[in-house]
């Protein structure tokens, strides 16, 4: 019988400890730490049988010890075909991917509850099976938090009844690798890894050990098997993966679904990607036949907005592979003392501290007794550098109550000293923003331009303010 023994696991990084502490001394964490059966892991046949022979795509040659390197391969004799993708039939996913699915490729879906992470992958393994033929492997669908019929619901709504696709109510690891063995699917969709639990662990489904043995072990199988394996993760409170961060290195790509459920503007972006680029963008709109890929997305950040209200301000942000705009909007308004509030939304808190002490210090802004507001409007979000100037003169903008012109977009970075430095890839920044009808931009002085559009340059935060 395998040795027990209690351990304590922190829910955030996995660190583990034999007792009990209020902050976990990994990561820093308070009351993280939950006591967790550990055992020596049996042999458990359902774990030695995982991945079965790997399929025709995914293929390489027997390795040979004639160079006397035991079990490797020369790489000119890897196939090819292990690499060749596969298109999802979505553009914007194969996008965001890379190019579409690659072999034995593990991705991580990551996204708030209600955000559309069932739909998308729904609609996903519709447009899979659409381009299976009579014979070949059908599409696996595993879902362990919902049942059958109410998998079945969501696929009628998006027209996903289709004989290639199958579908897996089950949350017990041992099954799911039998059933994936057998069947040997074209592709497999796990909903959630979180409820996955493997029986041979004292611990509960969700616990830092379960989600990475569970997910060690269909990994380990995907890439044996070749099928591409999709697993859906929820996050934490503060917008982070639910689970150890090992298991973000162990899969391949993390696609993150973001996005306000008061809108309908849904974000996909990749953070990993070894397949691919990170921070390629896609963007899609909640309709009730399902998710469907915009287009142009920045109509529609900036559909209903309203020219000539002060503090409010146009940017080009750059994500992935291309430009988008977005509108950024701040408001300033009396506070009592001592009781400034700062509200943040599609920004980065600590970005926004920064411009508000820059304009503080070298513009002569007095906002320590204000309440300032700043929001990335119609659920976009501005996050990276190339904001910073468009957030500074829409704060200055509403304290001075002055609009700035309508056909001007803002992009460039503020540094700590007041001094503004360009950003990357401004010319298809400024012809996205040509595109759709502005004429002028203010950019930091040495921006390097090819277009059309009239440039008012600046080398400081004071030099722009007092130029619009």
């Amino acid at each position: 019988m395998p040795k027990i023994k209690i351990v304590h696991v922190c829910q955030e990084c996995g660190h583990q400890t034999g007792k009990w502490q209020g902050k976990c001394p990994s990561c820093s964490k308070w009351n993280t730490l939950i006591e967790e059966t550990a055992r020596a892991a049996p042999s458990s046949p359902s774990r030695q049988r995982i991945g079965g022979a790997p399929s025709a795509s995914f293929s390489t040659p027997k390795p040979t010890s004639t160079n006397g390197i035991a079990g490797a391969i020369p790489i000119p004799r890897i196939s090819a075909e292990s690499g060749k993708r596969k298109t999802t039939g979505i553009p914007d996913l194969d996008r965001v991917l890379g190019g579409g699915l690659v072999p034995g490729e593990v991705i991580l879906i990551s996204g708030e509850p209600g955000i559309g992470k069932s739909t998308l992958l729904l609609q996903t393994a519709k447009c899979l099976c659409e381009s299976i033929e009579e014979k070949e492997s059908p599409v696996l669908y595993i879902t362990a938090e919902e049942s059958a019929s109410q998998i079945r619901l969501r696929g009628e709504r998006l027209h996903a009844l289709l004989p290639s696709l199958w579908v897996l109510a089950e949350n017990d690891l041992d099954t799911i690798l039998n059933t994936v063995q057998k069947s040997t699917p074209q592709a497999v969709i796990l909903d959630s890894i979180q409820m996955i639990y493997w029986a041979d662990l004292g611990s509960a489904p969700g616990s830092v050990g379960q989600v990475r043995e569970c997910a060690a072990a269909l990994t380990a199988q995907a890439k044996r098997m070749g099928h591409p394996l999709f697993l859906v993760g929820h996050v934490t409170k503060d917008g982070s993966f639910a689970g150890p961060k090992t298991l973000e290195h162990l899969v391949d790509a993390v696609l993150n679904f973001e996005g306000d459920r008061f809108y309908t503007a849904r974000i996909l972006r990749a953070s990993k990607n070894r397949f691919g680029a990170v921070n390629e963008m896609a963007v899609f709109e909640m309709a009730q036949e399902g998710l469907r890929p915009v287009g142009d997305p920045s109509r529609l950040f900036l559909e209903g907005r309203r020219a000539g209200l002060a503090g409010t301000v146009v940017t080009s942000l750059w994500s992935g592979s291309r430009p988008a705009l977005a509108e950024v909007q701040a408001l300033v308004a009396p506070a009592p003392p001592g009781m400034a509030k700062r509200r943040v939304s599609g920004m980065d808190i600590n970005r926004i501290s920064m411009i508000l002490a820059v304009l503080e210090r070298h513009c002569g802004y007095l906002l320590a007794d204000r309440d300032v507001f700043v929001n990335a409007a119609d659920g976009a979000e501005a996050k990276e550098p190339g904001a910073d100037l468009a957030i500074a003169i829409a704060i200055a903008g509403s304290v001075k109550d002055k609009p700035l012109a309508e056909d001007m977009v803002v992009v460039g970075e503020v540094g700590l000293g007041g001094e503004l430095r360009p950003t990357n890839q401004l010319t298809a920044r400024l012809k996205e923003a040509e595109r759709l009808g502005f004429t002028h931009a203010l950019v930091p002085k040495g921006s390097v331009y090819e277009g059309k559009m009239k440039l008012w340059t600046a080398s400081t935060l004071d030099e722009a303010l007092g130029k619009v």
